[in-house]
């Protein structure tokens, strides 16, 4: 199997306006070797995704990734960014294939 390349955007502070309040922008990040695969997750059922939330695709990434996805947004082949669904965590470090972190994306239309 190979993955494929989708850009993390992370929200960081830029600076102070002339308030002293924050200005955030967002930060890409290429990420290559993530599994991409169109909607939810087969072993998580309806019932334990919050109400309203539709799964637009879901991502396996490598081991290699150590950063945070809580409160990213990713990229996937070129489409617009799509939220991550809550804090996703790594599996063990026994995994036997390179990719140990599923992730999910939501899309809301309409």
């Amino acid at each position: 199997m190979e993955g494929e390349t989708v850009v993390v955007r992370r929200r960081t502070q830029t600076g102070t306006n002339r308030h002293n309040q924050p200005i955030y922008d967002w930060q890409p990040e290429d990420v290559d070797n993530v599994l991409v695969a169109p909607g939810p997750r087969a072993d998580l059922g309806e019932d334990r995704r919050p109400d309203g939330t539709t799964i637009a695709w879901t991502l396996y990434f490598p081991k290699t990734f150590t950063g945070s996805l809580r409160g990213a947004q990713i990229s996937v082949r070129g489409e617009p960014p799509a939220p991550v669904i809550g804090d996703p965590k790594p599996y063990p470090d026994d995994t036997p294939t390179e990719w140990n972190m599923p992730v999910e994306l939501e899309r809301t239309d309409g």
